[in-house]
């Protein structure tokens, strides 16, 4: 992972909401998730924000590589992971699966954007951090 400070993934991810509430004001609610993320992935494009989607996660248990097919929806700047909803509300098994995902990516900061709602930023966003963010320097 790349040795970024804890402000500038802070305004990495005001981008990275900015982008998204901006899509979910012209799309609205109801949509696929991949509808939202293509149109993410444009906005994030138009900013010069570069990312990675939907990659495979590798996943080690002792030394046996599994092959489980474990992706992730946005890895932004290297340091910050996105994963989108469009679903009825976000609930505590989407909150572990992305802690799960920056543990096993060592990403600091992950974001859960929920389409699926009338205010993305007032009850669609969820936003973690992990003992790598705390490793950051202010």
């Amino acid at each position: 992972m790349l040795r970024v400070s804890k402000s500038y993934i802070r305004d990495l991810a005001f981008e990275v909401i900015g982008c998204s509430i901006e899509v979910h004001r012209e799309l609205g609610a109801g949509l696929l998730e991949s509808v939202y993320e293509h149109c993410l992935k444009y906005e994030l494009s138009k900013r010069g924000i570069t990312f990675l989607s939907q990659q495979r996660i590798p996943l080690r248990y002792k030394d046996l590589d599994l092959e489980a097919d474990l992706r992730y929806d946005l890895l932004v700047e290297g340091c910050l992971l996105v994963e989108l909803k469009s679903c009825e509300g976000i609930i505590p098994i989407h909150e572990a699966v992305l802690l799960t995902y920056m543990k096993l990516l060592e990403i600091p900061k992950g974001l859960i954007l929920n389409f699926n709602t009338t205010n993305l930023s007032r009850h669609g966003l969820i936003s973690l951090v992990n003992e790598h963010y705390s490793e950051l320097s202010p």
